[in-house]
């Protein structure tokens, strides 16, 4: 079965390819793909696959995702972390935010990036995500929860949020991902218990006993005299009793 996938951009080309075809042959090997076809005069991409059971459903469907990051500027080793059951991909377009007034797209990219790169790097590590800008397109990779407050504070920039104000949601979401973890950590699932049969008897030291007595007693004192094998076995003596006699 043939597929074709997102047309990578002419200056992401030789990105894809990689030296001597490396980056192309790891990515056929990753997806598990059959053959994997970049046409560098145009940029278009097709991948071929084998039978069904011969491969993974889930890595076809997120391979467009992968050459699509690595079209909008991602690295490679880390757009293709896609293929990962637990990471995923979003894109934010700055153009939703300031149209298609090029300095302004420019001021946008500045404010996520911060001096140095400071602000997106604490993004990431706030978020446990990765980061590409590309010409009008901020490109995230990351699992699932992250990923979520990434894309919201790359929008709350992108919006005019103060870099004092989205680093504060992302501390306080951080935060909110570990107690929750942390519960989540604490949570167990216990056998059922069984009650003692013993009551408040055992938590005094021969008290238990001396009930053992008072119930005998008790038991004696409405024996039928004459019922003699109740009487014989009211007579007879318990482990724990005893006779004694001493002359006058």
């Amino acid at each position: 079965m043939r597929q074709p996938l997102p047309r990578v951009p002419m200056d992401r080309i030789a990105v894809l390819i990689g030296a001597k075809g490396a980056t192309a042959k790891s990515l056929r090997n990753a997806s598990g793909c059959k053959e994997f076809h970049i046409d560098s005069d145009t940029g278009d991409v097709e991948v071929v696959w084998g039978e069904p059971g011969t491969y993974d459903p889930v890595k076809a469907m997120k391979l467009p995702d992968v050459i699509k990051a690595i079209g909008r500027g991602m690295a490679p080793k880390a757009a293709i972390q896609l293929l990962d059951d637990h990471h995923f991909f979003e894109l934010v377009d700055i153009r939703k935010f300031v149209g298609k007034r090029s300095n302004q797209q420019r001021r946008i990219r500045g404010r996520i990036i911060g001096s140095q790169g400071k602000i997106r790097k604490l993004i990431e590590g706030l978020t446990d995500t990765q980061i590409t800008i590309y010409n009008s397109t901020v490109v995230l990779v990351g699992e699932e929860e992250g990923l979520s407050a990434a894309r919201q504070a790359i929008e709350m920039l992108a919006g005019g949020a103060e870099h004092g104000t989205v680093l504060n949601f992302l501390e306080r979401d951080r935060r909110r991902s570990r107690i929750s973890n942390r519960l989540l950590e604490t949570i167990e699932i216990k056998d059922d218990v069984v009650a003692p049969k013993a009551g408040f008897d055992d938590l005094v030291p021969g008290l238990s006993d001396i009930a053992k007595r008072r119930s005998r007693r008790m038991r004696a004192a409405q024996v039928d005299p004459e019922d003699i094998e109740a009487v014989d076995e009211m007579m007879g003596l318990s482990e724990d009793e005893g006779v004694s006699w001493e002359e006058e």
